[in-house]
């Protein structure tokens, strides 16, 4: 009852027919941000693609300027030749051949992100169906394969998000904490509005981003204006 009573009063505070400026939602998401723990933020972006179509698939990275306030567990599936560049890096777990038998028969992470090096990737096609599913799998598209595996992990540990659209032409993306200075929350969603603008397949037509909405994970959701952004 509580919960709801909080809900109803934050609501209260957005209008739900407006479209926010980037500095309004900033503003609006630190007050609406009232519970008991650092909200998260995230966007979410509606686009004018057609995602049964191979070609219009999105699909991208971005590093925010000022990270998502995450701290990733990465797990780095390297051969012996790279197991020392990969700690080196901050890998948090070695991703073991004994490992990748263990994860496709138990179907178990303890991580958030995964990497490799190319050598590596025959050897995970074992473990592809726990992983794909979650997002987790590692691909060249996301930055998460090179032979470069130091540069990889320093990468997303710095906060290097993946992102693509789902089933019903949706992005989802996180973009920092509640408790981040004004200016770091408005450059940190700057940043992703125009990265998203960047990705607009070229056989989209018409409107592409249809609507962005920001939202802290207890409070309402805020229409943003996507064209009022400025990296």
């Amino acid at each position: 009852m509580t919960n709801s009573k909080r809900f109803t009063e934050v609501q209260g505070k957005i209008d739900k027919k407006k479209t926010y400026s980037v500095p309004e939602a900033v503003a609006a998401i630190k007050s609406a941000a009232t519970a008991k723990f650092d909200e998260t933020v995230e966007l979410h972006f509606n686009l004018g693609i057609d995602p049964k179509m191979g070609d219009q698939q999105i699909r991208g990275t971005l590093t925010l300027p000022h990270g998502t306030g995450k701290t990733k567990k990465v797990i780095a599936f390297v051969d012996a030749a790279n197991a020392d560049a990969a700690k080196a890096a901050g890998a948090d777990i070695i991703g073991t051949e004994e490992m990748i038998e263990a994860i496709a028969k138990t179907g178990k992470i303890d991580f958030d992100v995964a990497v490799a090096v190319p050598a590596m990737m025959a050897k995970l096609a074992k473990a592809a169906k726990v992983l794909g599913p979650r997002g987790l799998m590692p691909n060249p598209k996301t930055d998460t394969v090179g032979p470069n595996i130091g540069k990889i992990i320093e990468e997303q540990k710095a906060g290097k998000l993946s992102f693509k659209n789902d089933a019903t032409a949706n992005v989802h993306m996180i973009v920092g904490k509640a408790s981040f200075d004004a200016k770091k929350l408005e450059e940190n969603l700057n940043m992703a509005v125009e990265a998203i603008r960047k990705v607009k397949p070229a056989t989209s037509k018409g409107v592409f981003i249809k609507s962005c909405t920001v939202t802290s994970t207890m409070g309402p959701g805020i229409k943003l204006d996507t064209g009022a952004a400025v990296v």
